[in-house]
């Protein structure tokens, strides 16, 4: 039985925390809208999980009982937290670090499974190839990070970081323990073929994150051309029992394009039990 859950950025769209400028502490990933509204029309859209932005995740900071209560009333499960960071700047690493244990331990608290995390700056003049392994490097810490707070790390390749193509990703993979989560539209726009990736890479997949894609636009599943059908096999074969969250960083209205891609996944769910 496949578990699937919904990401709750698409309420709001990515925005990012207006502190973060000033204070790498405070360097947050965010979705400018309701996680009330988010959680409530994930559980009616049918998923049975979310993943939320770090960002919206602190702001229940001190509000820990009603974030509980909101995701018990709804009965989801909560699938993971999502963060990031630059990571090759020695200056500012250990704030960095510090937010993501920060992250870590209140998404522990609340009970998520999974730490997500994305980056590796891009330089102004350009990527040094010493850049992957402190890269590497730093990831190897968020795996440790991860593991004191009983986490399943895994870095996700995301467009706009210096692991956006597949060779990249392939410098950067023998260079840290960490797990990949392939988010297959990220992958697709950077050049890759998210269909490779995952055959190349099962064996450190515990996590997925499922977007369509077509003419350069992040779509549901099911509106562009990714081949979910070969990649769903290619996790089967590979007895993969973890979570495929769908992430749909924008969408007019956002419970239509959660409700659109849980009506696609419905048809391999209604093979699989044949």
């Amino acid at each position: 039985m496949m578990k699937l859950g919904y990401q709750t950025n698409t309420w709001g769209g990515v925005v990012g925390h207006p502190a973060g400028v000033t204070s790498v502490k405070d360097l947050y990933y965010l979705a400018n809208g309701s996680t009330e509204d988010a959680l409530k029309e994930i559980a009616e859209a049918g998923y049975k999980g979310f993943e939320i932005f770090d960002g919206n995740m602190m702001q229940f900071r001190d509000k820990k009982e009603e974030f509980k209560k909101l995701i018990a009333d709804h009965s989801l499960s909560f699938i993971g937290v999502y963060t990031g960071g630059n990571f090759i700047f020695p200056d500012i690493l250990e704030e960095e670090l510090a937010k993501i244990e920060e992250v870590a331990a209140f998404a522990y608290e609340l009970g998520a499974q999974h730490l997500v995390v994305g980056g590796g700056a891009v330089r102004t003049n350009g990527i040094k190839e010493s850049d992957y392994k402190d890269l590497g490097n730093a990831l190897n810490r968020v795996v440790e990070i991860a593991e004191k707070y009983h986490l399943i790390p895994s870095y996700h390749p995301h467009l706009g970081t210096n692991v956006q193509s597949p060779e990249q990703l392939d410098k950067l993979m023998p260079l840290t323990t960490i797990n990949l989560c392939p988010d297959t539209a990220h992958i697709e726009a950077g050049g890759g073929d998210p269909v490779e990736v995952i055959k190349k890479y099962v064996d450190r997949i515990k996590y997925v994150h499922f977007k369509d894609y077509e003419n350069g636009e992040f779509l549901p599943l099911g509106e562009g051309h990714q081949k979910f059908a070969e990649m769903l096999e290619l996790l089967e074969k590979a007895n993969y029992d973890g979570w495929i969250t769908v992430e749909l960083d924008s969408w007019a209205n956002p419970k239509e394009g959660a409700e659109i891609s849980r009506q696609f996944l419905a048809r391999y769910e209604a093979l699989k039990t044949k």
